[in-house]
């Protein structure tokens, strides 16, 4: 096994165990993100189906949950400017 193929092994099992982000998992081990995901997309079912099956539900579940952290987030930003609008008008 390579270099590539072991790297890809880990990061998966790592996502596996984490629950992380492509994303953080990509900072986890200094790569970056395009290069995690063509690791677990295109490398990853070669090596290790089952454990494709397994990341594959993890970054489906965070790529559902995403609209809604945005929105979150900005309802949190809407919420800053407006109390930084009305201490402006005191």
């Amino acid at each position: 096994m390579s270099y590539i193929d072991d790297r890809t092994i880990k990061e998966a099992e790592f996502i596996v165990k984490t629950k992380f982000t492509i994303r953080k998992s990509a900072e986890y081990f200094g790569v970056s993100k395009s290069t995690l995901h063509n690791d677990l997309k295109f490398r990853l079912p070669k090596l290790n189906s089952k454990l494709y099956v397994k990341v594959q539900k993890i970054l489906k579940q965070h790529f559902d949950e995403k609209h809604i952290k945005g929105g979150q987030a900005t309802k949190q930003k809407n919420a800053l400017l407006k109390a930084k609008k009305i201490n402006l008008t005191l």
